[in-house]
């Protein structure tokens, strides 16, 4: 059990700390509140206390050692907070982690956000919750969600109970950035297995750089203008062709050279197929075909620069991708 803060002190609460996204947050937090006096300060709930030494960015964070899974880790958790930004969630294949981390966590961290009265509540989802695409420029709901992973589904659940708070939700779409695991891995992986232009590259995607994502997340909670509950979708307002995206990677020297070949969308799929590999079909189709949402709101409610672009963004993140994936000749 946490010990309760003092009312009012301005405490944010925040989990998933550590990972890809929280981790950026977490510095873009702690530089909005050490500005603003020694009373507010980050109260992160993370599973293992991370050795961060006397870093300034994490300077004013108060680790809570817990799991979302606990109900007895989050008693008292949101005392006294202004804020409360729930970040964490299982992207694994177990759906019984997946519910109880994304869903039954979500719902226990929700009630504790309720009873303490905090009056802002941000919560990450994710734009997969639409299910299958091609999606090209949609809104906030104009589709029904329709999710097709465990992962995806017990997250668009975990959403009902932070609305039901009052929360924020925000659901981005590709996410760019040091820490990232995922998404350019997986692009690594793709280009390998079928070398050429995807249906001549012109796939539109929804895409933020983490840092611009992080800082566009601390104004939602404890910026001076106050965004009204309900989803968002949370990206960059441009969205980015395919073939600049990996164009642009290729430059860097994190993806191969640019293939000349230029295949048919059926095509890159047969390949795909004869080539075994651990991306899916699915996972293929999320970069290779459309899955652009409108994502202008959120900047302007915030009065948050939205930045030059992922794209642009790139040089920043390329040393690390290239320390984690190897480098390839420049193009």
């Amino acid at each position: 059990m946490v010990a309760a803060a003092k009312d009012g002190d301005g405490t944010v609460v925040l989990t998933g700390a550590t990972g890809f996204i929280g981790s950026h947050v977490l510095r873009a937090l702690s530089a909005r509140v050490r500005g603003e006096g020694p009373a507010p300060g980050v109260r992160a709930l993370v599973r293992r206390v991370p050795d961060l030494g006397t870093a300034d960015d994490t300077a004013a964070v108060e680790w809570v050692r817990g799991d979302l899974t606990d109900p007895g880790a989050l008693r008292g958790l949101c005392e006294g907070a202004r804020a409360v930004v729930h970040l964490a969630s299982y992207i694994g294949g177990d759906e019984r982690r997946c519910e109880a981390v994304n869903v039954d966590g979500t719902r226990a961290l929700m009630a504790e956000a309720t009873r303490a009265g905090v009056r802002r509540v941000v919560h990450l989802s994710t734009a997969a919750v639409y299910g299958a695409g091609p999606h090209r420029g949609i809104a906030v709901d104009e589709i029904p969600a329709e999710p097709v992973s465990a992962v995806s589904r017990t997250r668009l659940a975990g959403e009902a109970y932070a609305r039901e708070a009052g929360a924020v939700v925000l659901r981005p779409g590709i996410v760019l950035g040091a820490g990232d695991r995922w998404v350019v891995p997986g692009l690594r992986e793709l280009v390998e297995r079928v070398p050429a232009e995807w249906d001549g590259g012109r796939a539109l995607l929804s895409v933020v750089d983490v840092g611009d994502l992080a800082r566009l997340i601390a104004a939602v909670a404890v910026g001076p203008h106050p965004v009204p509950p309900g989803v968002h979708h949370a990206a960059h307002p441009d969205p980015v062709r395919v073939g600049d995206l990996l164009a642009a990677l290729s430059a860097q020297g994190v993806l191969p050279p640019r293939p000349s070949a230029d295949w048919p969308w059926s095509t890159c799929l047969e390949r795909l197929r004869a080539t075994p590999g651990r991306a899916s079909e699915r996972q293929f189709a999320l970069v290779g075909r459309d899955h652009w949402y409108r994502a202008d709101d959120l900047w302007k409610l915030t009065a948050e620069p939205p930045g030059p672009g992922p794209l642009s963004r790139l040089a920043d993140s390329a040393e690390w991708y290239r320390a984690c994936l190897g480098r390839f000749g420049t193009a």
